[in-house]
């Protein structure tokens, strides 16, 4: 135990601030493939409520296995307050000031692999007052007034009693496709629950910054309709506040963020404008205010809202990057200081549920380093280091990233993001055009990408096109990527690749394309329509055929929800009557005979989002026409790879198809 707790005090204290950036360009040996994908030594910390202590996550020194440890700012003591021998400790939550909760995930096995639940445990500070509230399968049963395994940790309360919520997802059909979700108060000392009322068809509850429950949205799957009901004063009943389509983002949905204990609810929406913007509700007008609280030039709102006791005191956003807009100028002075001592990284301020506390958790990063903690003592004004996420990871052997707007073909701005090697700017890099999944979503995020870095190390540049159909830039750019798989998306991938060679970034002879579910469609539909381009492809568990999405096969169970086929697909992929010719020209199983580059395959046999028939249709496939064919199957992992031993396994293999296809990556020195 003293071993253990000398480990931890290392990890925890062990850091000097001065060298912590420093972007200096060292020589030396390419970091290992461990340095990137095994598991964080130090995560999950936050704040208890009034910011006396620091819960976090650090891994047991002999078996990994991930401890809850806490440290007393007070005392200036850390502690192991919940460690097990065959569980890692997962999410955390504070109950009160002295209490916290959490639960387990079997970090070391599989998603193929895993039997139990995450289970749920409360643990006072000093580690006394353990108890077991809910139980991890259907046989574990061995303690009083346990909930059953299906019940899960809840929204964050009011963190000032013994109470907390849980959620129990419903289900009555055979697939186990969700119907309803419950939430309960659950008591962490005694176990006693309290049920709380819902409207039919719930799936999601927002609390008010007091931890009442005040709005949840409900939706049925095979329906197209999303509904909102709130709960006002004291009242237990609950009132339809307003329903929206939720496959037409413009016809006045709105998505709700957080619900201030006066009433205000906050929410996000495009308000039948382009870009989504911050607005209050207008509960009397039943509409949303006219005037956007925050709105942002070049990007969709998203971000968090800083409710503290009633008061909004700022609100965490990003854009390019992440910033905060502090309305309170007390924080607003905070922020100032800790940047000026921190002046070459992104600094987030956590405040813990209190205000006026002693300390403030400060999250630190720069694109080249992963997270640093710190503690922000804010009577003597100093910075504490208490954790860094990664501390084998140098700056000096990462790349560098930008972000730039190119114009696509036809005149649209689609944003990129560009990872320099080590070395920076000045040669003609072999590049890999990384493409995100989604497709629906925001890609890149500015900050330490452990793929990318892993890529930039090994001297390759990354590009990172955010193509048509990407959410975060607005309304027009993503309807116009509905209905263009294979089409106008892919165009803007090539269209950004060629933006990369005519700025001399890139080698034209020495570019691999790559990307997992969509970005794996992508890939394989980049060899098919611009095979002068790329001279390579990986593609790990990618869509092959959009037939095959909406069919699925017998022998192979997907989690698509019949909502999702019946409307969304239809709309924003392509419909399979109206649109059966345009699928088949954009399906890589059907068109896998002109694939003629070198191509890596990966899929999970677990994989529920993407089954593993599309990887071995597509590889049966491609194998007649194509001899340079290598596949790779984990039988243990679903939609990506959860094992560290997996995903050094694999990306040591993808190295390795880079340097044989596109020649070894620019020397970093």
């Amino acid at each position: 135990m003293k071993k253990t707790q000398h480990l931890i005090h290392s990890a925890l204290l062990g850091l000097a601030i001065t060298a912590a950036w420093l972007p200096a360009r060292a020589a030396g040996s390419v970091p290992p493939a461990e340095s990137f994908f095994n598991y964080p030594a130090f995560t999950g910390a936050t704040l208890s409520p009034t910011g006396r202590y620091l819960a976090v996550r650090v891994p047991h020194e002999q078996n990994g296995r991930y401890m809850l440890a806490v440290y007393d700012s007070v005392q200036h003591k850390i502690n192991v307050v919940a460690k097990f021998g065959t569980r890692d400790v997962a999410d955390i939550q504070w109950v009160n000031d002295e209490r916290i909760l959490f639960n387990t995930a079997d970090k070391q096995v599989g998603q193929g692999e895993t039997v139990n639940g995450p289970g749920l445990w409360a643990v006072n500070a000093d580690g006394s007052g353990m108890r077991q509230l809910v139980t991890t399968n259907s046989l574990d049963s061995s303690g009083p007034r346990m909930l059953a395994w299906n019940y899960f940790m809840g929204p964050v309360g009011a963190q000032d009693s013994e109470w907390v919520y849980v959620l129990s997802g419903v289900s009555n059909d055979l697939q186990g496709k969700l119907d309803y979700v419950n939430m309960l108060r659950l008591n962490t000392l005694t176990g006693r629950t309290e049920g709380i009322k819902r409207p039919a068809n719930a799936q999601a509850y927002t609390l008010d910054d007091a931890g009442k429950p005040r709005l949840v949205s409900a939706h049925t799957d095979g329906s197209r309709t999303v509904s909102f009901h709130i709960r006002e004063g004291d009242s237990e009943e609950w009132r339809l506040l307003t329903t929206f389509d939720a496959y037409k983002p413009n016809s006045g949905s709105f998505m709700p963020l957080s619900y201030a204990r006066d009433g205000t609810l906050y929410v996000s929406s495009n308000k039948d404008g382009d870009k989504t913007a911050l607005y209050t509700y207008d509960f009397k007008a039943n509409k949303l205010a006219e005037k956007p609280l925050v709105q942002l030039e070049n990007h969709d709102f998203r971000g968090d809202l800083l409710l503290r006791e009633g008061k909004l005191l700022g609100i965490h956003y990003e854009a390019d990057a992440e910033g905060t807009l502090w309305f309170d100028p007390e924080y607003k002075a905070l922020q100032d200081e800790i940047d000026q001592q921190l002046p070459s990284t992104i600094n987030n301020l956590r405040i813990p549920r209190r205000t006026g506390t002693p300390n403030v958790l400060v999250t630190s990063y720069p694109d080249v380093q992963p997270v640093i903690y710190f503690l922000y003592d804010r009577s003597t004004r100093k910075l504490q280091p208490v954790g860094q996420t990664r501390p084998q990871i140098k700056p000096g052997q990462m790349g560098t990233q930008d972000v730039v707007r190119i114009a696509a073909r036809d005149g649209r701005q689609v944003p990129v993001q560009l990872t320099l090697p080590p070395g920076g700017a000045g040669k003609k890099y072999p590049m890999v055009v990384m493409v995100h999944g989604g497709p629906y979503v925001r890609g890149v995020h500015y900050g330490w990408n452990r793929e990318t870095q892993f890529l930039a190390s090994r001297g390759y540049a990354v590009l990172e096109p955010e193509f048509r159909g990407s959410t975060g830039y607005g309304y027009k750019h993503f309807k116009a990527g509905l209905k263009q798989w294979g089409l106008k998306m892919q165009d803007d991938i090539a269209d950004a690749t060629r933006w990369a060679i005519a700025q001399g970034y890139a080698d034209p002879q020495r570019i691999c394309i790559a990307g997992a579910s969509y970005g794996g469609y992508a890939t394989l539909m980049g060899l098919v329509n611009d095979p002068e381009l790329y001279q390579c492809g990986i593609d790990w568990v990618g869509v092959t055929d959009i037939n095959l999405m909406y069919n699925g096969h017998w022998r192979f169970s997907d989690d698509m929800s019949e909502s999702w086929k019946k409307y969304g697909m239809p709309e924003m992929v392509g419909d399979q009557a109206k649109d059966a010719a345009q699928l088949k020209a954009t399906s890589p199983l059907e068109q896998a005979a002109r694939i003629k580059r070198p191509v890596l395959l990966a899929y999970g046999a677990d994989d529920r989002r993407v089954p593993l028939i599309h990887g071995l249709a597509f590889r049966d496939a491609l194998v007649q026409t194509n001899k340079q064919v290598e596949w790779i199957q984990y039988d243990e992992e679903g939609h990506g790879w959860q094992l560290p031993k997996n995903n050094i396994d694999f990306w040591t293999r993808v190295e390795k198809f880079l340097g044989k296809h596109i020649g070894a990556g620019a020397k970093t020195e």
